[in-house]
């Protein structure tokens, strides 16, 4: 009783200070391409017709000023701006607690960042170069400076100390030993773990259908980093108890499936591991028995997106702006 009594209150001062993003997001999902743009892609033969059709759906004259012959790489980053630019739309007229929340969104994407640079630092890559390969919804002041950096204590001291990320490289007991190519991964997997549980703690404290909403997505991402960890574990020098430190605590398969996940020695176990959750039974008997670890991923992977989707069914929760930013991102991918 107490719990609808918040639900309802929370739906009745929701539109107070997020109805107008929240429209805003729902139009800007109008615009996602749909069927038949799909199939008129489908029939061009050239990057050029390809710009000729974008420029009809929501895309519009985004491709106008760039000269052809068209490269791939180009439309990519002309769509991923206009996905950028709609979010930072969106988080300049939000209020609290809705711009902690797209901050949430963009964490992800700054230990990506971080990631591509220290890997390309310790390859002596061109830090300009790396700089234009990060993602625009991860980019932070102090990046720049990541390639002075020679341990985990002094980026934590000099770089991280001062963003968001600092919390989650504490939670983590990075050491200096870290930050080397061997362990770089185990760094990501590790950030993310953290980053994850974190988030998944601060929608459950927001409540309400954003709690609801956003507790089956996270539980979901929680899940499939926990199966991608263990296939990608497999022939390498990780151990299954350091394999299992990495999964996220929370998700459906915590804590049974992801203590068998860590003992499990191929992907034929993982598949019947994962297989005695209902909610991901499904999943793979559609692929066969003789199913590559490419193609338990892709299973995964639809799945997101259709829970990326059904978010849209209910209204006045945040979950609708962490789902859009994805199925944008999903589009850009099908686009490419």
């Amino acid at each position: 009783m107490e719990y609808l009594n918040v639900l309802a209150q929370s739906m009745m001062t929701f539109n107070i200070d997020d109805g107008f993003p929240e429209a805003i997001i729902r139009g800007f999902r109008k615009g996602i391409l749909n069927k038949t743009d799909y199939s008129n892609l489908e029939q061009c033969e050239v990057l050029d017709d390809m710009k000729m059709h974008l420029g009809s759906t929501d895309y519009g004259e985004f491709l106008q000023n760039e000269p052809s012959p068209l490269h791939t790489v180009t439309i990519s980053e002309k769509c991923t701006e206009k996905l950028v630019a709609e979010f930072e739309y969106i988080r300049a007229q939000s209020v609290e607690p809705l711009s902690t929340f797209l901050n949430y969104i963009t964490y992800g994407y700054m230990i990506d960042n971080i990631i591509l640079l220290i890997t390309g630092t310790l390859h002596d890559r061109d830090m300009n170069e790396l700089r234009e390969k990060c993602h625009p919804l991860g980019i932070f002041e102090a990046m720049t400076t990541l390639c002075a950096c020679q341990s985990i204590a002094d980026l934590y001291n000099h770089v991280l100390v001062d963003t968001p990320l600092a919390k989650y490289f504490h939670a983590s007991a990075l050491t200096e030993e870290d930050l080397d190519e061997m362990n770089i991964e185990i760094v990501r997997n590790t950030l993310y773990k953290a980053y994850l549980e974190d988030f998944y703690r601060y929608c459950k404290k927001l409540g309400g259908v954003t709690a609801e909403v956003m507790g089956t997505i996270l539980e979901f991402e929680a899940d499939r980093r926990a199966i991608n960890i263990t296939i990608n574990s497999f022939g390498t020098e990780l151990t299954k108890d350091d394999r299992e430190k990495l999964y996220p605590e929370f998700g459906l398969l915590y804590p049974e499936g992801t203590w068998k996940l860590a003992k499990a020695d191929d992907t034929e176990q993982v598949r019947q591991i994962v297989e005695s959750y209902s909610v991901y039974s499904g999943l793979f008997s559609e692929t066969g028995h003789d199913t590559s670890d490419k193609s338990l991923v892709d299973a995964l992977y639809e799945y997101e997106v259709k829970l990326n989707q059904l978010s849209f069914d209910q209204q006045m929760h945040y979950g609708v702006f962490y789902s859009y930013v994805k199925l944008r991102e999903q589009e850009i991918r099908n686009i490419v």
